[in-house]
């Protein structure tokens, strides 16, 4: 790729103004609601940070460098924007619209989710099933022109905004994780209902909703790909999907990290500041160290990705290992900030709440385990 590193910092600057200016005044609002406002979506869109993969003609930036989507993520963490809603909507566009639909469902659906008009998600996690989407029971069966949906979707973020979900689902009785099909169901279709913003113990800004189909028709065109070949189509996502799970991960420890450095410095106890304890200035240490390392390590998946050589198996190591720090490093820096850090409204102890989903989503650390391993023999 030809980006310029002029590209990169005017596009981090436009980042920057949009989410000083947009969000920041109202991210307590969003907190308390559970769900960004609809009308900041449209204010990134006009901002040029929705669907920057996209072709200028269908609405988008023609910025398919990952690097774009690593300065989005650095600019909203950096003033505690909620990050999974629009990594989810951005990732749904890039990973899957993109690059599986056919012209004319990108000229129905791209252009407005380009510019914030409309939201989407990707729906694969089912009530009960957790990481083990190849046993999703989700069917969709054929039916004239339409195919009738029954069955329901979990912990879907943007579950409540969104206007246009990517649902994984049944298409052929064949063997386990085989026989799955993408199907694209938009908002009011007959049959199909969101649920109420589910309760989170972190990310509250991010809507998180349960979804219902109940014979619920979906015209054939909008199948996505071909039938029956949604596990390949998904796989290929998750290793985008990974990496910007990975971005975030090492992101907030940065952040954390920095918080912490400061705090350290500046809070005496015993007569000193408590970073000038051996304890401390030894685990501060390492857990710089670890940070450096991780951030070396996503660079040079970046790096990959971008060139179409990042697999899935390195990308779950990647993931794996990721979380794994930022996790160690959240629980050590609340740690160092002693009891203040446990209150409602401070910055690292909402850091490290947001950090526990990190092993979780996009497959848990076990998982991304078991996909090493397989990787190896084993």
């Amino acid at each position: 790729m030809n980006t310029t590193t002029d590209e990169i910092k005017e596009f981090r600057l436009s980042c920057r103004e949009c989410f000083d200016h947009y969000a920041k005044p109202h991210l307590e609002k969003w907190e308390e609601q559970g769900l960004v406002d609809r009308d900041f979506w449209q204010t990134m869109g006009a901002h040029g940070l929705l669907g920057m993969g996209v072709s200028q003609a269908l609405g988008g930036q023609d910025k398919s460098d990952y690097r774009f989507a690593l300065a989005l993520t650095e600019e909203m963490l950096a003033v505690g924007m909620t990050a999974p809603i629009v990594i989810s909507h951005n990732d749904v566009i890039a990973s899957y619209l993109n690059q599986f639909a056919s012209e004319a469902q990108k000229q129905r659906w791209l252009p407005d989710l380009c510019s914030g008009r409309r939201i989407a998600a990707i729906a694969i996690t089912e009530p009960g099933g957790g990481s083990d989407s190849a046993g999703m029971s989700t069917q969709a069966t054929a039916d004239g022109e339409n195919y009738v949906l029954n069955g329901r979707k979990a912990f879907i973020t943007n579950g409540v905004n969104a206007d246009l979900f990517i649902v994984a689902v049944k298409t052929d009785a064949g063997p386990r994780g085989q026989g799955i099909s993408l199907i694209v169901v938009e908002k009011g279709m007959a049959g199909f209902s969101q649920g109420e913003a589910l309760k989170k113990l972190g990310w509250h800004a991010s809507d998180t909703a349960n979804l219902t189909f109940d014979q619920c028709v979906v015209p054939k065109s909008n199948l996505l790909g071909r039938e029956n070949l949604g596990s390949y189509y998904f796989m290929t996502g998750m290793t985008r999907e990974r990496l910007s799970i990975s971005t975030v991960a090492v992101v907030s420890a940065e952040i954390m990290m920095a918080e912490t450095l400061a705090y350290v410095k500046q809070r005496k106890a015993f007569g000193q500041p408590i970073g000038a304890f051996q304890y401390n200035r030894f685990l501060l240490a390492q857990l710089d160290t670890q940070i450096k390392v991780t951030r070396s390590y996503l660079n040079d998946a970046i790096e990959r990705f971008n060139a179409g050589s990042l697999s899935l198996e390195d990308a779950a190591r990647l993931k794996w290992w990721a979380t794994e720090v930022q996790n160690k490093v959240a629980d050590e820096c609340l740690q160092l900030h002693g009891g203040s850090a446990y209150m409602s409204d401070s910055s690292i102890g909402k850091l490290w709440v947001n950090s526990r989903v990190q092993k979780i989503y996009g497959g848990t650390s076990e998982i991304m385990l078991e996909v090493v391993s397989k990787s190896m023999g084993l």
